[in-house]
């Protein structure tokens, strides 16, 4: 058991070059570690173009297969999440391409945890929690509207943490225009959350209060 334990390190032990070394040199159970580590940096990449979630798992499925068969040629010049990234936005083009469902919108100081990470202690009432989901799903809803190349560059770098060097690698685009698209998308993200708050009326006495109180009042008169 000992000696098997030294052959399988931990996931958070095994650096990225060491995984694709084992991987390219046989040992290929090892790319579950890789998987696992960048899945969910792959499918923000990937769910920034398409929008069903049957689309964007197939195309992370097609993304890891294409990976796994050029991993030999991966040089390490980039980090191997702005490699795989790249294979998976190409993947997410090509299925739009195919379903000719390209969606072209038009082009926020709107942060994700800002909106929807609300610090949750063990102590949050079930109105915060409401809160919490109502502004998660508000925000979802308002990136999905952003045009393609802004959604793409506010998700990888707000989103997912990534720094403007490695959003602009994984775009293909400079680091200028990443800083342009994503203040435009923060600007929006803004407006486009303005206007669905806008909509609702605050504290509205709907029909099932209106009719209680009425009849409360009307018995007692």
């Amino acid at each position: 058991m000992e000696a098997l334990q030294k052959r399988t390190p931990s996931h958070s032990t095994l650096a990225d070059g060491e995984v694709i070394a084992r991987v390219t040199h046989g040992e290929k159970g090892l790319y579950e570690i890789l998987m696992r580590r960048y899945n969910q940096t792959l499918y923000r990449a990937v769910r920034s173009y398409l929008h069903k979630e049957v689309d964007v798992e197939d195309a992370m499925q097609e993304t890891y297969l294409k990976a796994y068969a050029k991993l030999d040629q991966f040089k390490g010049e980039a980090a191997f999440s702005t490699w795989l990234v790249r294979i998976g936005i190409n993947e997410a083009l090509q299925q739009l391409r195919k379903t000719r469902t390209m969606h072209v919108h038009s082009d926020p100081d709107v942060r994700m945890e800002q909106l929807s990470q609300l610090p949750d202690t063990g102590q949050m009432n079930p109105e915060q929690r409401t809160i919490q989901g109502e502004n998660r799903r508000v925000l979802e809803q308002a990136i999905d509207k952003l045009p393609e190349g802004y959604r793409a560059v506010y998700m990888l770098r707000e989103v997912e943490g990534m720094n403007v060097a490695e959003v602009a690698q994984c775009l293909s685009i400079s680091e200028a225009n990443v800083k342009v698209r994503l203040h435009r998308a923060k600007s929006m993200l803004k407006e486009a959350i303005w206007g669905q708050h806008a909509k609702v009326a605050a504290f509205e006495f709907g029909n099932t209060h209106c009719d209680r109180l009425v009849a409360a009042v009307m018995a007692r008169i």
